[in-house]
């Protein structure tokens, strides 16, 4: 189903939720003669990229623009019409535009945590905050241990690297946490694997031809997507890409609008082409070496940026609504789930809390997300707690 601005595809969608709450288990997941569950590939072929937004993008000036708001609301940046009437992009993502056919955005993301970058990030990779010493896995880290490796490929690869200092010297959320460090995720920069890893031939980005490398992007970031699909080619379940690793003194997506940080210029010249170019190759690539049925693809920040402009012509810390993108493994092309208010402030419709998106890379890796582990401390945690799959994404 195709959604607009004025319409999600929530309501339609209220059995399967109801469902999912009174059943249990893939048939849950029925609607409308089909089952969800066989929507999505068998367990040995899926995985996950998970394109993580370091600095956390603006909401407005990515996939929900407010044409018509006030010029201090809405931002320097026009908006354009997407492959799906009604819906519009930035300007900037003329490429991502042309393929909203393909995507679900959600643009009702939000936390009630603290506006800092480490809150967002535990919360979009473990599902929820560390509590005193308890430091919950990331989602990779869970793949790891229950789906274990391929043979001699990793289960879970984080590129380039962990994300480094972001303000506050606490967890990010990217290790195995209370799992134990045997399965912390194998940290892989292109080009330093070789002669390093027994598999790293499979996996050498010069073996690529120039014309795809090119659709890329003489980017990192665009290295990091191609990278990104070929591991996932190789066997790894999930890749987390890190687009900075950093945010200070470099071009981020945290635009509060003057050095150590970024600009909205910067935004226009350098951040939104970078991704726009990258990922919309990822996708394109995914789909012609036929992987892209069997690879989610999620793209979100750790949260998004005031709805007004500050005084040095960016934007802030904002949790209360974001926007994320997600695509393949199963993923319903065309429509928009939830809606934000008329200045991108808050959700006016069908509120999506970083636990449910997580919950969702869990179901479309074949792991029940309601599951219970045990960690290396001997205690016992539910993978996410109060938070269901987002099953109105899914076709």
């Amino acid at each position: 189903m195709v959604c607009d601005e004025g319409r999600n595809k929530v309501a339609p969608m209220l059995n399967r939720r109801e469902l999912l709450r009174t059943g249990g288990g893939a048939l849950a997941y029925a609607c409308a003669g089909r089952s969800w569950a066989n929507s999505v590939p068998t367990p040995g072929e899926r995985a996950v990229i998970l394109l993580s937004l370091v600095g956390g993008p603006s909401q407005l000036e990515t996939w929900d623009p407010k044409p018509d708001a006030p010029e201090a609301v809405r931002g320097p940046f026009r908006s354009i019409p997407t492959s799906v009437p009604g819906v519009r992009f930035c300007e900037h993502l003329p490429q991502l535009a042309r393929r909203m056919n393909q995507l679900t955005i959600i643009r009702s993301m939000n936390h009630d945590a603290s506006p800092i970058h480490e809150s967002g990030q535990q919360l979009i990779h473990t599902g929820r905050l560390a509590q005193g010493e308890a430091s919950y896995p990331h989602f990779g880290s869970v793949a790891a241990r229950l789906l274990g490796p391929s043979g001699t490929i990793p289960p879970f690869v984080m590129v380039p690297g962990p994300i480094g200092h972001t303000g506050v010297s606490i967890s990010h959320g990217q290790s195995a946490g209370n799992l134990g460090s045997e399965f912390d995720p194998l940290s892989i920069r292109p080009g330093e694997d070789r002669g390093t890893l027994s598999w790293a031939g499979s996996i050498d980005l010069r073996t690529e031809p120039a014309a795809t490398q090119d659709a890329y992007g003489n980017t990192e970031f665009g290295r990091h997507c191609l990278y990104a699909r070929k591991l996932v080619e190789a066997g790894v379940k999930v890749v987390s890409v890190n687009m900075y690793q950093s945010v200070f003194n470099q071009v981020s997506w945290d635009c509060h609008g003057a050095r150590p940080f970024t600009s909205l210029a910067e935004y226009a010249s350098t951040v939104l082409p970078t991704f726009d170019r990258a990922v919309s190759a990822l996708l394109d690539d995914l789909r012609l070496r036929g992987r892209l049925d069997s690879t989610l693809v999620v793209a979100t920040g750790e949260f998004g940026r005031t709805p007004h402009v500050n005084a040095a012509g960016g934007r802030d810390h904002w949790p209360g609504v974001w926007s994320a993108l997600l695509a393949g493994g199963g993923i319903a092309g065309g429509q928009v789930i939830g809606r934000s208010d008329s200045i991108a402030s808050s959700p006016a419709d069908r509120p999506v809390s970083p636990a449910e998106l997580v919950a969702t890379m869990y179901q479309s890796l074949g792991i029940n997300p309601a599951s219970t582990l045990g960690g290396a401390d001997g205690a016992s945690f539910q993978l996410v707690e109060e938070a269901r799959p987002l099953v109105e994404a899914f076709a």
